[in-house]
C-alpha cells in the first residue's frame, strides 16, 4: 500500500493536493504500518512540500522577470514619461495646445521618485513654464526641461511649445479651440563606468541624441475640457543605445473632463485620459475624479486616479492606484502623489512618490466660466 501512495505522490503538482494525500493516508493507515514505513512517508512529504514551495518561488521570479522586461520596454517608448504629473494643474506637460491657455502663466516643478529603498530606481524631475505672448494675444509658448533616469540609463531634454487659440465665445461661457505645436530635443547616456570584466564593453559615458516632434488640440467650453495630442511624430533614428526601439513611437493621447458644482460646498471634476502606442499596440487608460474646496484665500483638494493597461499579449496588465492631495494658496501650489501597483508580482511594495510645487504669475481676471485650468483660483503676480 504504501507504494501506492508513493505512486500518487509523485503526481502531485500543488499544495491543496499535497495536503489531502496527507490526511487521507494518516487517517486510514497510519495505525496499521509499520514504523519504517511511516517514517519513509514523512520523509517522502517534507521533500515534496520543500520541492511545491522551490517551484512556486521559481514561478514567482519568472513572473517578475516577465513583468520587469514588460516594464523597461514600455518606459524605453517614450520621451518623457507621462505619469499623473497633469492632474497637479500641469495639463501642459502632456498637451501642448495647452500652452498659454489659461488666465495665468504658470511654472511647475515636479519631482518623481519610483521603488523608493532600491538603488538606482527610476527618478525623473521636470521643470515646464507657458504663457501667453501677451495679454490679448491668441498666441501662447512654453518649455519643458526633465532629466529621466532609470539605473544606468538616463535622458535629458528640453522641449519647446507654440499654440494659437481661436476664441469662440460671447463673454459668459469661455469656448476655444487650441492648436499647438511641440518640438523635443533629448540626449541619452549610458554610463558604463562601473562596467568591468567585459572588454567589449568600454568604461565610459556613451551619449547620443535625437529629436522629435508633437501635435496637439485642445476644446474648452465652460466646464468641459478635452484634449487629442500625437506625440513623436517623427520616426526615431537608430543608434546603440535604442537598438531595441522600434522606429515608430507614436502615442495618440485623448484627455476629457467636466467640472461642475460651482454652487455647491464642494465642486467635481471627473476625467479620463486614453493612450494608444502605435509601435506596439499597447493601450492605457486613466480613469480620475478630482475633488475642490474653497477656504478663504486657498483651495484645498484632492483626487484619486486608476490607472490600467489592456495589453492581449501581456502576462499581466498592470494596474496602479494614485491618491493625490494638493493645496492652493494665493498663487502657490503644492501637490503629493503616491502611487502604488496594484497587480499581484510587484518589484517592490513601497510604491511611487511625487511632488510638484508651483506658482502663477501675472493672473488676469477669469473672461468667463471655465474649468480650473483655465481660471486659476486666486491672484498671482
Amino acid at each position: 500500500m504504501i507504494f501506492y501512495f508513493l505512486h500518487k505522490f509523485l503526481k502531485i503538482k500543488n499544495q491543496n493536493t499535497l495536503y489531502q494525500f496527507r490526511n487521507l493516508f494518516v487517517f486510514y493507515y497510519v495505525k496499521t504500518l509499520p514504523l519504517k514505513e511511516i517514517i519513509l512517508f514523512k520523509s517522502i512529504y517534507l521533500k515534496l512540500k520543500i520541492n511545491l514551495f522551490l517551484m512556486k518561488l521559481l514561478y514567482s521570479r519568472i513572473s517578475l522577470l516577465f513583468l520587469f522586461l514588460f516594464s523597461l520596454k514600455g518606459i524605453s517608448q517614450e520621451t518623457l514619461p507621462i505619469y499623473q504629473d497633469y492632474l497637479s494643474d500641469n495639463v501642459y506637460l502632456v498637451h501642448p495646445s495647452a500652452a498659454g491657455i489659461g488666465n495665468s502663466s504658470k511654472l511647475r516643478f515636479t519631482a518623481r521618485q519610483q521603488w523608493a529603498g532600491i538603488p538606482n530606481a527610476p527618478a525623473l524631475q521636470t521643470l515646464s513654464f507657458h504663457s501667453k505672448f501677451g495679454e490679448y494675444s491668441n498666441a501662447g509658448y512654453g518649455f519643458v526641461l526633465f532629466n529621466d533616469k532609470n539605473g544606468f540609463h538616463s535622458q535629458k531634454g528640453i522641449q519647446g511649445s507654440y499654440a494659437y487659440h481661436l476664441q469662440m465665445s460671447d463673454g459668459r461661457v469661455f469656448n476655444q479651440l487650441s492648436f499647438g505645436l511641440a518640438f523635443t530635443f533629448v540626449q541619452n547616456q549610458s554610463d558604463q563606468r562601473s562596467f568591468t570584466g567585459d572588454a567589449a564593453v568600454a568604461s565610459i559615458v556613451e551619449s547620443t541624441s535625437y529629436y522629435n516632434a508633437d501635435f496637439s488640440m485642445a476644446y474648452h467650453l465652460g466646464g468641459f475640457s478635452s484634449y487629442f495630442t500625437v506625440k513623436n511624430l517623427l520616426l526615431t533614428a537608430k543608434n546603440n543605445l535604442n537598438v531595441q526601439e522600434p522606429l515608430d513611437l507614436r502615442n495618440y493621447i485623448f484627455s476629457a473632463g467636466y467640472y461642475f458644482g460651482q454652487d455647491l460646498p464642494i465642486q467635481f471634476e471627473p476625467s479620463l485620459m486614453l493612450q494608444f502606442r502605435e509601435g506596439t499596440g499597447q493601450r492605457i487608460a486613466d480613469f480620475n475624479i478630482k475633488a475642490y474646496k474653497n477656504l478663504s484665500k486657498s483651495q484645498l483638494w484632492v483626487a484619486l486616479s486608476y490607472r490600467r493597461g489592456f495589453d492581449a499579449n501581456a502576462i499581466e496588465n498592470a494596474q496602479f492606484i494614485s491618491p493625490i492631495i494638493g493645496l492652493n494658496y494665493q498663487n502657490l501650489l503644492f501637490s503629493y502623489t503616491y502611487t502604488n501597483q496594484m497587480n499581484e508580482t510587484v518589484l517592490t511594495t513601497t510604491g511611487f512618490h511625487q511632488v510638484t510645487v508651483g506658482i502663477n504669475l501675472w493672473t488676469r481676471e477669469p473672461r468667463a466660466a471655465a474649468c480650473p485650468n483655465i481660471n486659476a483660483a486666486f491672484g498671482g503676480f
